[in-house]
């Protein structure tokens, strides 16, 4: 599975002001609905269930939040780069500022796990994430995104 299968351009945003993670929630809630017509308040509600579940800050300034949701047909994703790190309960308790949210149907199986690792694979890479700190436009950061580490170039 590959990032361009998941993610569109319009659902890379830079996040301005966001001062917590309910707040970050909320904006990405409301992206995924305006991009990919998922009702904002389910979204919303299944980011913070998942959430309880154990925080998806995964260290290094990186949170991965993800939910499954019954009315939707496929894997779909967005980025968010934050201006300002925010506290997440990372693993390695760093600020976040660079945030990658999946939302899958509920019956998504194994094609979950296949976009959560693409995601965090691509997001692991220092290099990627170099890029991303060090970019504002986000057609350039949809575009380091999709270009992925470079272990997987050809």
């Amino acid at each position: 599975m590959d990032l361009v299968d998941i993610l569109n351009a319009d659902a890379v945003r830079i996040g301005h002001g966001v001062s917590s993670k309910k707040r970050l929630f909320q904006d990405i809630a409301q992206l995924v609905a305006n991009e990919y017509g998922i009702d904002s308040d389910t979204a919303l509600q299944a980011l913070q269930d998942r959430e309880n579940l154990g925080a998806t800050g995964v260290g290094r300034g990186v949170a991965l939040p993800h939910a499954r949701l019954d009315d939707l047909d496929r894997i779909v994703g967005c980025f968010i780069k934050l201006d300002k790190a925010v506290d997440f309960d990372s693993v390695d308790r760093q600020p976040v500022d660079l945030v990658f949210a999946l939302f899958a149907p509920q019956n998504s199986g194994v094609d979950h796990l296949k976009a959560l690792a693409t995601v965090s694979r691509t997001l692991r890479d220092m290099g990627v994430c170099e890029k991303l700190r060090s970019n504002d436009k986000t057609s350039t950061l949809f575009e380091v995104l999709l270009e992925g580490p470079a272990s997987q170039a050809a």
